[in-house]
């Protein structure tokens, strides 16, 4: 094991590279005009106090936290590998909880979801991680939603300052200074009794969603 990932592995270096993180993603959202499209629609759904699954690209989850206007945590799914255990750390800054996975545990993992859901807990999950293909919504996401009943709702994010990485994701650094833009999208809704063959077409669906939000954040930014 080389020293990048001994360093990257150690909780207390971890911890202090999380503190820095977040002073840096606080920066960029003071020095940053944020706009918000279709707010109302997750808004609805915050007052009445009803939960609902948030989808978004893994590439957007540096600023997430701040599309959520609301004390209530987002409950992320993370890799529980040292990617995801960082992301926990961070996370913490900005009213996001973490919820670990693992190959092992995915029927601990789905009945602590359910559990979060019944409870009237919101979910957030990067329908295409913790490690791709990008931006190709997997089945997952919809068979939860389908076996809760919950909506989901997309929501893009652009700024016209960053960079992105050269990471599987294309994971996309803010910039201080930027404009940057929040695009919501209309409750994705999954039949209780669809089939099988009809889970690819929700897949899909909630791809071409997303999508189109980003690409409304990114003319945003413009």
């Amino acid at each position: 094991m080389n020293i990048k990932k001994i360093l990257v592995k150690n909780f207390f270096i971890q911890n202090i590279l999380g503190l820095i993180t977040s002073i840096y993603i606080y920066i960029v959202r003071i020095t940053s005009n944020v706009n918000y499209e279709n707010i109302s629609i997750p808004e609805r759904l915050w007052k009445s106090n009803e939960p609902f699954i948030l989808a978004f690209w893994h590439s957007q989850l540096m600023m997430i936290g701040f599309s959520w206007k609301i004390k209530k945590k987002i409950n992320i799914l993370a890799s529980s590998h040292s990617d995801g255990r960082f992301g926990s750390i961070v996370g913490k800054y900005f009213n996001l909880n973490n919820i670990p996975t693992s190959d092992k545990n995915k029927s601990i993992t789905l009945r602590l979801i359910y559990k979060l859901l019944n409870e009237k807990n919101y979910i957030g999950i990067t329908p295409d991680g913790p490690r791709g293909p990008k931006e190709k919504v997997s089945e997952g996401i919809i068979k939860i939603a389908k076996s809760a009943k919950i909506p989901i709702i997309p929501v893009g994010f652009w700024s016209s300052k960053n960079i992105q990485l050269k990471s599987w994701d294309s994971f996309l650094v803010t910039l201080p200074f930027s404009k940057c833009s929040f695009v919501w999208s209309d409750p994705l809704e999954v039949p209780k009794n669809i089939d099988e063959d009809r889970v690819l077409y929700f897949q899909e669906l909630l791809q071409a969603k997303i999508n189109q939000c980003v690409e409304k954040a990114q003319k945003n930014c413009k």
